[in-house]
């Protein structure tokens, strides 16, 4: 139920869920995300005594601290802006970047689709700039854990600044390795029941994510080319240790709705990625073969990937 004018202020998330939003009145220290009449948006966080500036004027902060979210504040220019603590999904896609971030259509896909729950053991390659990682923290919670690797060492920086603005200090459940997956997770010994793969090359991490999966986990990967998709889902069936993989992608169009004019948005949210998921088999056990014949030419002369097994090669057609 909504609070009423008048009632007591609600008490705030506890500091031990780590969710990285507040109840009650903005406080010094919090982001506010502030939108304007053509719907503009600023991301900015609360400093007593600063001033936000805009090409409409300027805010104090101190005006905005010690208020309920959710009202129109008025800058010194005459222009009006709803004020509101930013959703996770607002803030991935204006934090900053170091790499490209998954979009929060793809990220609540892999929440959703690679099963990631409370208390799970979640090992994710490739942080990027730490968008998909606020996702994955908040789904395991504090008493799962997620390992993430990243080769780069200046998008690991900047995921590092990233996920610690969003929960307001270092999430207990995380731990970010510099290194290569490949490399370092079967080095560590950790096991874990998901694994999240975004990076160019996830067929290069394959055998180490299977290594590490417990029986049923879930390996999913993030790839943004056919190429991509091709490679990893063929590399994934020649492995053996693993289930049929599923891959899908998934577009977002918003509508317009202003009395009879009802239509789709002239924008939308297409291609970003595609998505591939597969259960780990247990240790020795392979899935069945799968009857049905691949769709003719699709393991052709020109093809060069992995190749399933019982799929023969074939010979080129003489000219």
């Amino acid at each position: 139920m909504a609070d009423q004018p008048g009632e007591s202020v609600p008490p705030d998330v506890p500091t031990g869920a780590w969710a990285g939003v507040h109840r009650g009145p903005l406080r010094a220290g919090e982001w506010v995300r502030l939108t304007d009449q053509k719907g503009r948006r600023h991301n900015f966080e609360l400093v007593p005594g600063k001033r936000f500036f805009s090409n409409k004027g300027h805010l104090e902060h101190d005006e905005l601290i010690g208020r309920e979210e959710g009202f129109t504040v008025t800058s010194s220019a005459g222009a009006e802006y709803l004020v509101f603590r930013p959703l996770l999904s607002e803030f991935v896609v204006s934090m900053p970047r170091g790499a490209a971030v998954v979009y929060p259509k793809d990220a609540a896909q892999i929440v959703a689709m690679a099963d990631i729950f409370p208390g799970a053991d979640v090992v994710e390659a490739g942080v990027g700039s730490g968008a998909l990682t606020c996702s994955l923290l908040r789904a395991v919670g504090p008493h799962g854990t997620l390992s993430s690797y990243e080769r780069r060492e200046e998008f690991a920086d900047v995921a590092r600044r990233n996920v610690t603005q969003f929960f307001g200090g270092d999430h207990p459940a995380w731990s970010l390795t510099l290194g290569d997956l490949a490399e370092e997770l079967p080095a560590s010994g950790d096991r874990a029941d998901r694994v999240i793969l975004d990076m160019l090359a996830p067929w290069d991490c394959l055998e180490a994510a299977a290594g590490a999966l417990r029986p049923g986990g879930i390996v999913c990967a993030y790839v943004a080319t056919t190429t991509q998709l091709s490679r990893f889902v063929e590399s994934m069936r020649v492995h053996g240790g693993f289930t049929e993989p599923q891959a899908w992608e998934s577009l977002v169009r918003d509508w317009h709705v202003e009395g009879l004019a009802v239509r789709p948005g002239h924008s939308m949210i297409g291609h970003t990625a595609f998505l591939v998921t597969a259960r780990r088999m247990a240790v020795g056990q392979r899935p069945p073969v799968k009857k049905r014949r691949p769709a003719p030419g699709a393991y052709g002369p020109d093809y060069v990937g992995p190749r399933p097994p019982g799929v023969p090669e074939e010979e080129p057609t003489p000219e």
